[in-house]
């Protein structure tokens, strides 16, 4: 089992949902999340005075995955969220350990799906 998790930009989200969608990936959690990166942000003036915003809004997307659907979970978010500019995001790939559903008290790869 895999948990995906990705940055990406708020307005790729429909894109990426799309391409998950055609892989037959459903599951996901989506926050809204400050950060900086190589982007490293902008300054603007309000008021007369200069402001420096280095935290820029992003979207983390979680995605619990069995290992079979590892590689295709990135490639959707790749396809789905790459405008080739800088600041489209990051995609970590990690373990996951164990899985519970609460409901039916399934554990492991049968709880991923």
């Amino acid at each position: 089992m895999k948990l995906v998790i990705a940055y990406i930009r708020p307005e790729c989200l429909n894109a990426v949902k799309q391409e998950l969608y055609a892989k037959k990936i459903y599951n996901m959690s989506v926050t809204n999340v400050l950060g900086s990166g190589r982007q490293k942000g902008f300054t603007e003036t309000y008021r007369g005075v200069v402001m420096e915003v280095n935290l820029l809004k992003k979207l983390r997307l979680e995605i619990g995955v069995n290992d079979d659907f590892a590689e295709q979970a990135v490639e959707a978010i790749n396809a789905g969220a790459r405008t080739g500019k800088e600041g489209d995001g990051v995609i970590f790939v990690l373990e996951c350990a164990a899985a519970v559903r609460i409901r039916t008290q399934e554990t492991g790869p049968a709880a991923m799906g």
